[in-house]
């Protein structure tokens, strides 16, 4: 009895979050982030790059985005025709720009980021789950048949073959689930990995870290019992995000003093920050040492934190 439970309860919960993964349409940006028809028209009439830029800033002035491209230009896209936020990217398979994505994924036939990223995570562990329970109960009847107890029947040959399929999508989901853990408590996504989001002060892999329990909030919510199911309770919009100023990783509590020159050009900031959304808030009200420096210091001291406000739009 209790491992007929235990399988339906993986194999239920496996099965939502699978559909919850595949079924869920990708956050596309707001309006907010589309060109007006008089830009529009003026950006497509101008040939200079320079020109295009400046509209773009113009345009942007009011937006929350702090990265660039590496070339230090306003990421626009020239197929959504909208000026890309944080951590959005356009698919070339959905043909559209989906927020924070982290990659297609042709198991899904979907595009996984900011909308699903909490359900992919969820199919990858209850499939783990799944695995585990399938290879574990099937295990002793698998040594029986390496020992020849197990009746000649056509039947040990299925029990052979559950065993390594089990085994080898184990191993398999094992290595993906670690890797995607990982990127949770670092706030990263797999774009991000490859390549890092370009802030005012350079490529920054940690500029949105914000510590491995704020992170991990960031993506499963603030209600822990929550967590394990695939409703939808991640924080934010996903096209504002909080980020902040480092070098070193946000757990080492470090403050590279390269970091300085980058604090002190912040009035030359061409975008002005916006107000962050309640739940960013919540992820930054618990942290009293994210404080903003007054024109008076003139150092950046060491373990301290600070808000980035100086990141290039």
């Amino acid at each position: 009895v209790v491992y007929l439970v235990v399988f339906h309860l993986s194999f239920v919960m496996f099965v939502w979050s699978y559909w919850k993964t595949i079924f869920t349409s990708p956050a596309s940006p707001s309006n907010e982030f589309c060109l007006s028809k008089a830009d529009k028209e003026q950006y497509e009439k101008e040939e200079r790059p320079e020109s295009q830029q400046e509209i773009l800033r113009r345009a942007a002035k009011d937006l929350p985005i702090y990265t660039t491209t590496a070339s230090r230009a306003i990421r626009y896209c020239d197929r959504c025709q909208l000026i890309k936020p944080d951590r959005c990217h356009h698919c070339s398979a959905c043909d559209i720009c989906v927020l924070k994505m982290d990659h297609h994924c042709p198991w899904v036939n979907n595009c996984v980021g900011f909308s699903n990223y909490k359900f992919f995570l969820l199919f990858l562990m209850y499939s783990l789950l799944y695995c585990l329970f399938v290879a574990a109960t099937v295990l002793q009847y698998f040594i029986k048949f390496w020992t020849n107890e197990l009746p000649d029947t056509h039947a040990k040959f299925h029990v052979l073959f559950l065993f390594f399929v089990a085994a080898m999508f184990f191993i398999s989901i094992l290595s993906l689930f670690s890797y995607h853990c990982w990127l949770v408590g670092k706030n990263r996504s797999t774009i991000e990995t490859f390549r890092a989001p370009t802030f005012r002060n350079g490529p920054d892999k940690n500029g949105f870290s914000l510590g491995c329990s704020k992170n991990l909030r960031e993506v499963f919510g603030d209600e822990k019992k929550y967590w394990l199911l695939p409703i939808f309770t991640s924080l934010g919009d996903g096209c504002n995000f909080p980020t902040r100023l480092v070098i070193m990783d946000p757990e080492q509590f470090t403050v590279s003093s390269q970091n300085e020159p980058a604090k002190s050009s912040g009035a030359n900031q061409p975008f002005p920050t916006r107000p962050l959304s309640e739940s960013q808030n919540r992820l930054l009200a618990s942290d009293s040492q994210w404080v903003e420096s007054g024109p008076e210091e003139e150092n950046v001291k060491s373990g301290s934190l600070h808000r980035n406000t100086s990141d290039d739009s």
